[in-house]
């Protein structure tokens, strides 16, 4: 929708990595309006996707205790890109070793999400990885020193989330989107297939 424009911002909050600010706007009809918005560098998350000899896919998920929630969330590998100038590859490549100790031999772009457009400017990117080797962990703060790995089949993953036990939009957009893909590689060659492009 076209004829919304921000008039400027001020600053209320710097943490760590995220900043809070108060945006003006105009809105089409040339009345005035704020809004907090979130200023976040982004995020990537990756869906570790394995197959056992019979060509069964599995996937590893961290489940780690969350502090908005103030419980333990289970999600996919995922870290903010809080390195300046960093590719999202290479972020997702580093996050997937450390948390998880997996380095990716192939790492495709899935999509890119907006997880909460009324709050926060964020962009996650989700990379699926594939022809993994394992390397060592290299865990960061109390959250990822007390994580918990799950190595589960796609297909009880994807039952998670129909029982609600796998909430977060991250995770839930991640494995739909594998399982998705996987189906059409199944089902033959087409112009949208991962084996073509």
């Amino acid at each position: 929708m076209t004829g919304f424009r921000r008039t400027g911002e001020r600053e209320v909050h710097q943490g760590h990595v995220w900043r809070v600010v108060v945006a003006d706007f105009v809105s089409p009809d040339g009345s005035g309006f704020e809004r907090d918005v979130v200023r976040s560098p982004g995020a990537v998350a990756i869906v570790p996707l394995l197959f056992d000899p019979e060509g069964n896919p599995s996937v590893i998920l961290v489940e780690q205790f969350r502090a908005p929630y103030e419980e333990s969330v289970i999600e996919i590998p995922a870290g903010m890109r809080d390195v300046d100038d960093e590719p999202p590859e290479q972020t997702a490549t580093r996050e997937l070793r450390e948390e998880v100790g997996l380095v990716p031999g192939q790492l495709e772009l899935i999509l890119e999400m907006y997880p909460s457009p009324g709050m926060t400017d964020q962009v996650t990117t989700i990379f699926l990885a594939t022809d993994c080797r394992t390397s060592e962990r290299e865990l960061h703060g109390p959250e990822e020193e007390h994580m918990t790995l799950l190595h589960l089949p796609l297909d009880e993953a994807l039952d998670m989330i129909d029982r609600g036990r796998i909430r977060d939009s991250k995770t839930v957009v991640g494995l739909l989107a594998t399982d998705r893909r996987l189906r059409r590689a199944d089902s033959g060659p087409g112009p949208t297939d991962p084996a073509t492009g």
